[in-house]
């Protein structure tokens, strides 16, 4: 039986905690806020939940590693490139341990079935497929609300020292990981980020716009933004050459010949918001049951990176 910790105990940590809990095959035998390390060494679990902020992701993994301890990691992989650079040579110094990125909205049922349509026959463990329709195109928008509140109960939140950024790093960095992984590897970026909302204390941005290039040419724009008045559902509308695909609180599926078919998200698990999505659950009971299996879980660093990539990229214009 596994054994689990939870290294930090902000917002997120719900979830995981109703996660492990749900698992009868896995103990959770610990949770910490500041002293880790001495959590690690006295307990010595199989597995540890990294739940903390952006900045300490990259040495708490690399603790954890030392120590022969498996991660899950949240998202982001770190709050910036070099530091998820260290995440990643750290997992490569340990190819007997596996590390995981919570980008569970790959699990979601609306997005699993847009896949399917997309890349006929991929399974969810391909992270590499490649759009090759030059006539794919999607649009993104996320529509969030994030108050003087918000960062207050959380004031690294808005330090970019601390979180490395705003919306893009800390809300849409999901929706950048589905545009990528749906419609093929990014060879191109352009966009621009900047802070419109009424909340001063914080020194990262609060809205951005993209556009992404993928490979086989392809093309996806995406809007964000945590000034909106309510916090809406993610939206993404896929163009092929066959159909529309809409994922907005589910799947549905406009073929060009009329037919109309839908496909229904799951409900938000316990701990979870509705417009976070609800496979939290999925991912980290995948995690527990591919734990001892050969080779890296399927999203490790180096692909949760990805996404890192490409949202420096855009804070660099």
């Amino acid at each position: 039986m596994p054994r689990a910790v939870v290294i930090g105990l902000g917002t997120i940590s719900k979830v995981h905690l109703a996660a492990i809990d749900a698992l009868p095959e896995v103990e959770l035998v610990g949770a910490a806020t500041h002293d880790y390390h001495k959590l690690l060494d006295e307990v010595r679990p199989d597995v540890a939940h990294v739940c903390t902020p952006h900045d300490t992701h990259a040495d708490i993994v690399a603790d954890c590693l030392d120590r022969g301890v498996n991660v899950l990691l949240e998202k982001p992989v770190a709050d910036t490139v070099e530091a998820a650079e260290r995440v990643i040579a750290a997992a490569a110094r340990a190819p007997g341990l596996k590390v995981g990125v919570c980008l569970q909205n790959r699990y979601n049922a609306a997005v699993q079935a847009a896949r399917k349509v997309i890349t006929p026959g991929a399974a969810k463990r391909t992270p590499d497929a490649t759009a090759k329709a030059p006539n794919l195109s999607a649009t993104a928008t996320l529509l969030w609300h994030r108050d003087s509140g918000y960062y207050a109960s959380a004031p690294w939140r808005g330090q970019k020292k601390r979180a490395g950024g705003g919306v893009l790093i800390n809300q849409a960095i999901h929706t950048l990981d589905l545009l990528e992984w749906l419609l093929g590897d990014v060879t191109g970026v352009s966009g621009h980020v900047g802070h419109y909302g009424e909340v001063d204390a914080i020194d990262v941005e609060d809205t951005a716009n993209a556009r992404l290039t993928h490979a086989g040419g392809g093309t996806s724009v995406l809007f964000a933004t945590t000034t909106n008045a309510v916090d809406s559902p993610v939206t993404i509308e896929i163009v092929t050459g066959d159909a529309t695909l809409l994922i907005r609180d589910g799947l549905t599926i406009t073929h060009r010949d009329g037919r109309v078919e839908h496909v229904a998200e799951r409900r938000a698990g316990p701990g979870s918001k509705s417009y976070w999505g609800a496979s939290h659950e999925l991912l980290i009971a995948d995690f527990y049951r591919t734990l001892h299996d050969p080779g890296p879980f399927w999203i490790d660093p180096a692909e949760g990176t990805k996404s890192l990539r490409l949202i420096d990229q855009l804070y660099r214009r």
